[in-house]
């Protein structure tokens, strides 16, 4: 072997450079720890463990040790209503109202930051392609502005863990007016959950149920699931969140539940490990199979990682920032379309897909690299009402400002 080349072709000397910059992030206290694992051409070109999964007892990051994925379950709760849609059950253009009457005679607001009893009747019925593509007008209270964003936080709790079963919470949700009409624009929201829920229901099981006999257990992913057991806990990587008063890190994991919660939320609920899943990102990679394992065809596969918003739909800004600069979305997954535009959010080829995870953690799958980066921390954003207008303010950006240097680096090794 080439002495510059380590494995899967990257420059030995820039793959070096990762793990002193992200350790400078722990030195610094942004954050406790990462995992970061490599994975090109058939192999893990590197995996990076650093920092601690638990300060207060000293315990080191691992490979193996469990992160919360917040959105990352979204991309596979979208597979899971694909797989569906091909076994005939479900069409994109369906209203959901087939399976979700809840839905039934929608209202949208006549101002989306204004009165929630001002309202008109929803032009149309909400559709899987809306809820998959985030144009249902659904919301969350955290991406929302005005009375709303409060009204979403009073009806249904915390938009990742919350006390309500399915069939309860999506009757909250529908009574909430939406706050755009459907089709109208990417507007970030709990749709995932609700597809998450129409699996289960089109399905004829639960959700949780059905992503373990049908995804988790046929690609040996042992170690993704909505809760962590007692005997993981261990392993399991603690929520930090820099405390402004004392400029610290504070521990503020979630309580663990003593079995699988009742709403298992296919928009943000589960944990999961570097090397779980890498299986489903290279199942991606490899257009819908891995080992034998088929979950959707590469057609399939191929419109889940097409662009569907609109130019116009694109120009609006997301999360206060032009985030659709350079890319787009698909069904469940965001998508490089001009990697150049894409550079200042990060790094990437044309066709490159992932989504990324309240908590800090993020994937990207790139077919032209044949390559996939998963990068793991466990770092608190606040997803109380109206956060997301506040994102940039409050906290220490060191956490945050670490995924685009291991992205570059990531590039720059490969000589991009």
């Amino acid at each position: 072997m080439d002495g510059d080349q380590s494995l899967g072709g990257f420059n030995t000397a820039g793959l070096a450079q990762i793990a002193p910059n992200l350790q400078g992030v722990v030195d610094a206290g942004d954050l406790s720890g990462f995992v970061t694992l490599l994975w090109r051409k058939g192999e893990v070109a590197q995996v990076n463990t650093i920092g601690l999964r638990d300060i207060a007892s000293g315990k080191p990051m691992t490979r193996d040790t469990l992160f919360r994925i917040a959105s990352m379950t979204k991309p596979i709760t979208s597979v899971a209503l694909l797989m569906l849609m091909e076994e005939g059950k479900v069409k994109l253009d369906d209203p959901i109202t087939k399976w979700a009457p809840e839905f039934s005679n929608m209202k949208v607001l006549k101002d989306p930051t204004g009165p929630v009893d001002q309202v008109y009747d929803a032009p149309r019925e909400i559709t899987i392609d809306d809820l998959m593509t985030h144009r249902s007008g659904l919301a969350y209270g955290f991406t929302s502005v005005g009375p709303i964003a409060h009204a979403y936080e009073k009806a249904l709790g915390s938009p990742i863990g919350n006390p309500h079963a399915p069939d309860i919470w999506m009757a909250r949700l529908a009574e909430l007016p939406l706050s755009y009409p459907p089709g109208d624009r990417f507007h970030y929201s709990h749709a995932t959950d609700v597809l998450g829920f129409l699996v289960g229901r089109i399905a004829g099981m639960g959700f949780r149920e059905f992503l373990m006999e049908r995804i988790f257990q046929p690609l040996g992913m042992t170690d993704t699931d909505f809760w962590c057991p007692p005997e993981k806990r261990d392993r399991m990587a603690h929520l930090y969140r820099v405390n402004p008063e004392t400029d610290k890190l504070q521990d503020v994991s979630f309580i663990h539940e003593d079995a699988p919660p009742a709403f298992c939320g296919g928009g943000g609920g589960l944990i999961s490990t570097a090397d779980d899943y890498l299986t489903f990102a290279r199942l991606m990679l490899n257009k819908g199979e891995l080992n034998g394992v088929r979950l959707i065809s590469p057609g399939t596969f191929d419109l889940m990682t097409t662009n569907q918003l609109t130019d116009a739909q694109r120009e609006i800004p997301f999360m206060g920032i032009p985030f659709w600069m350079g890319q787009g979305f698909g069904l469940g997954v965001s998508v490089i379309t001009d990697p150049e535009k894409q550079a200042w959010m990060g790094a990437g080829s044309k066709g490159a897909f992932g989504w990324p995870g309240a908590f800090g953690t993020w994937w990207q799958a790139d077919p032209a690299e044949d390559m996939v980066m998963l990068y793991l921390i466990q770092n608190s954003m606040p997803l109380g009402p109206e956060a997301a207008s506040q994102l940039a303010t409050g906290q220490r950006m060191g956490g945050r400002v670490a995924l685009p240097v291991f992205q570059k680096l990531v590039y720059g090794a490969l000589g991009k």
